[in-house]
This record gives C-alpha cells, structure tokens and sequence, in this order.
C-alpha cells in the first residue's frame, strides 16, 4: 500500500511541476488515422519524456478536480512499445471514452488503472 501512495505522490509532483499542453483537442483527429476522432482533449507534460521520446501524454476530462484520477497503460504491438498516459479530471464516462480510444485490438492493447 505504501509504494501505491508514493507512486501516486510522484504523479501528482511530476504534473504540478511541468505545464500542459493540448496539441489535440476534442473533436479533433488523429494526424495518422483521420478517422480517429479525440473524444477529449490530449495533451502532454512539456519537458518531459516517454518511451516514444516525446512527452508524457495526457487526457484532460471536465471533471473539475485537477488531478490524476487514472492512468491507461497502453501497448503499441506494431511499434513495439508500452506507454503510460494520464488521466486528469475525468469523469468515469471521460476514463472509458479514453480507454475506447486507446484499445484497438489486437495491435493497441489498453489496460485502465484508477486512483
């Protein structure tokens, strides 16, 4: 229970400590997969680094809390990588939507995690 709290402790510090960035808003669409509709904004935490060498990726929901209310632990089977994304403020429905979006068998496998 303790390495839950300080992960999350780390979570927290890592987002207050680095600024957001949405580089793709609601309704927009993916640049490779135009048919890909963002059903929330995506973002990520400027001057950071994740397995793919660009920043730690966000969704952003309406929740209004401002925090990290869950990760999607993603696994890119044609790249060959794994990804953690955080989830800030989103509704229960937000975390589903993303997860919907990141799942796409069998080459996008997404796993959510609460809080």
């Amino acid at each position: 229970m303790e390495y839950d709290l300080l992960f999350w402790e780390g979570i927290d510090q890592l987002t207050a400590s680095h600024g957001l960035v949405i580089d793709r808003p609601k309704g927009s669409a993916h640049p490779r997969f135009p048919h890909w509709i963002y059903p929330l904004d995506y973002g990520y935490l400027e001057g950071t680094a994740a397995m793919d060498g660009e920043g730690v990726d966000v969704w952003v929901g309406t929740a209004g809390t401002n925090r990290v209310d869950a990760l999607l632990c993603v696994v890119d089977l044609p790249k060959g990588e794994t990804e953690l994304k955080l989830l800030v403020s989103c509704t229960l429905e937000e975390k589903t939507e993303a997860l919907r979006f990141q799942n796409r068998p069998p080459h996008l496998l997404a796993l959510l995690v609460e809080r």
